[in-house]
């Protein structure tokens, strides 16, 4: 979409796409869409109702991308779909094309547009009468809560600004739409300034008046903004803040990462938990954990999430094999699958580099380490656990759809037939976030896919890293890795891997390789290979994907080259942004 900012900010929301519901009471309101300016303010019912549309500007990561998800823009999955946002956009260089526009221009009006809505709720509550029904106490804290939601969610907003174009300027007033506000607001702040002394600051600020764990994990208020919420996105962005792209600009150290997580673990650590349900494999468990909610599973492991109501075959069709009736959709790669330690914590090759993946010779092959038992032909033996609940290999079962009751993708059968152009380009299909209920009863099941922004493996992986980059390999990091390593069915230890606990260096390069199969497909990896500053490493290398023969032995094969160089960092603003408000555009992109 190409708005000015003087539109853009002045835009009265009238509603979103995205629809935004459960059984939460606080969700059970009736929507701002239709109402004027003038009855926000009349009734404090009818401003609440206001200010809880906010929610729906929390994105959703499945097919966000036309019909792809952001992660396709790594080296971590290719989309099978030939029109799809990431392929037509992200991967071969194009940032300009409209195919990607819901990343690369529609989070600038969206997100500019939910900080206005913020801005009215903070700056013009005090229009809002009364309401009698609540006493003098109940009043003061319904518009203290209120207000740090709206401030909690501004920060929210600004920083997803900044990880796509960098800082740009904080607009903290209600724009007028009918006149031209952009002069005020031409200048770009530094990072210290707009992260730090703003954004970071804003969460500390509201934090306090922020419902506490037991309000906002009562039955009517699950998904609210929370001082837990809060704390957990603190510990992200000083994690951020403390990497190497900008650590000097920031001032934020490895410690003071370290301080934050530990903070968030001592003092929530009794009300989250890794998801872990007795009596059920451990890749069960480690899938539920973005699958499970508080509704459905008491899955305590969430920390902060978009609440949508259940969905049907219609919303996995997308990224489903094509032997199960699906269009393919997000195709793990090669790269994602090497990352996969094997089942009892070694490591299936001999070297891994900064961007976590093991490093390849010229011929796309890995040297394999001779200890761990690995070899090329039986490549999806004994591995991690996590490696079965994220990505459909040959052979897997799955579905009801086909004959055969598992993933074929030899060629002409029923997962890689000829001439179906949604076939995987890299001989595998995804199977986390995709839920397996909604596959029975001929595709009739429904089930949750609430989108998972923040979770406590997360924390525990942001306190290892932060630990090994300030004191190095330590029984601490070592713990903390275990406890996210085991939950998902290792049985090694890695205080055993005398390969890592001597070195800082290749214990960076193991929580960068932890981090991302962990987080797989969880919108992770874009972000974290920009803030280790291996971006153009890990994005320029070939996506790899396999053949499998017809006695069902892979083969390695180049799915696709790629393309990024140092510009693409950050994304250009977007090209009517950028000639209507004259704003410093993103290096290289001018």
């Amino acid at each position: 979409m190409k708005i000015s900012i003087k539109n853009m900010a002045g835009a009265l929301l009238l509603g979103s796409t995205l629809s935004l519901a459960s059984c939460s009471d606080f969700l059970d309101k009736q929507a701002s869409n239709e109402l004027t300016e003038d009855k926000t303010y009349a009734d404090w019912k009818m401003f609440e109702a206001f200010h809880t549309d906010t929610y729906n500007f929390l994105l959703h990561g499945a097919n966000r991308v036309g019909d792809s998800w952001l992660d396709a823009a790594t080296d971590l999955a290719q989309t099978s779909i030939s029109s799809s946002g990431t392929r037509v956009s992200f991967n071969i260089g194009n940032y300009y094309a409209s195919g990607g526009s819901a990343e690369l221009t529609s989070p600038w009006e969206s997100r500019y547009r939910a900080i206005r809505k913020c801005n009215r709720v903070i700056n013009d509550m005090h229009k809002v009468p009364v309401d009698i029904t609540r006493t003098e106490e109940e009043e003061r804290a319904a518009r203290a809560t209120m207000t740090a939601e709206a401030r909690t969610f501004r920060a929210w907003f600004y920083w997803e600004l900044f990880l796509r174009y960098g800082p740009l300027p904080i607009v903290t007033d209600v724009l007028d739409p009918e006149e031209d506000m952009i002069k005020p607001y031409s200048t770009r702040p530094t990072i210290k300034e707009y992260v730090v002394d703003f954004i970071l600051k804003e969460l500390k600020e509201s934090r306090p008046d922020l419902l506490n764990y037991d309000d906002a994990w009562n039955a009517n208020r699950i998904g609210r903004l929370s001082q837990p919420m809060s704390l957990a996105l603190e510990s992200r962005i000083k994690l951020y803040m403390a990497s190497p792209r900008f650590a000097e600009h920031s001032g934020i150290t490895w410690a003071d990462a370290a301080s934050a997580a530990k903070e968030f673990i001592e003092t929530y650590g009794n009300n989250f938990a890794l998801y872990a349900e007795d009596g059920i494999p451990a890749a069960d468990n480690y899938g539920n954990a973005v699958l499970r909610t508080q509704y459905v599973g008491n899955n305590r492991e969430v920390i902060f999430f978009r609440n949508d109501v259940r969905i049907g075959w219609d919303k996995i069709r997308l990224d489903t094999p094509v032997g199960e009736g699906g269009r393919g959709g997000n195709c793990p790669s090669q790269n994602l699958v090497d990352m996969y330690d094997m089942a009892d914590g070694t490591s299936p090759f001999a070297q891994y580099d900064l961007t976590g993946a093991p490093v390849y010779t010229s011929a796309g092959m890995p040297a394999v380490n001779p200890a761990s038992g690995y070899t090329d032909a039986t490549m999806w033996t004994g591995r991690d656990p996590r490696f079965e609940a994220t990505v459909l290999y040959h052979g897997v079962e799955w579905g009801d759809q086909n004959t055969t009751g598992h993933i074929d993708v030899r060629p002409g059968m029923a997962d890689n037939p000829r001439g179906n152009a949604d076939a995987t380009p890299t001989g595998y299909y995804m199977r986390k976030y995709i839920p397996a209920t909604i596959l029975s009863s001929n595709h009739g099941g429904q089930a949750y896919r609430l989108w998972t922004i923040i979770r406590y493996a997360e924390i525990l992986l942001n306190y290892a890293e932060a630990l090994n980059e300030v004191n190095g390999p330590s029984a601490d990091v070592a713990d903390l890795l275990d406890q996210v390593r085991h939950r998902g069915g290792i049985t090694g230890d890695v205080a055993d891997r005398a390969d890592l606990m001597g070195s800082k260096d290749a214990m960076r390069n193991f929580i960068h390789k932890e981090r991302t199969v962990e987080l797989a497909f969880e919108e992770h990896r874009p972000w974290d290979v920009r803030r280790w500053g291996v971006a153009v490493e890990a994005l320029s290398r070939p996506v790899y994907g396999v053949n499998v023969d017809n006695n069902g032995v892979p083969s390695r094969k180049i799915a696709q080259p790629r393309v990024f160089e140092e510009k693409m960092y950050l994304y250009p603003i977007p090209e009517a942004e950028y000639w209507k408000t004259g704003l410093e555009n993103n290096p290289g992109w001018n």
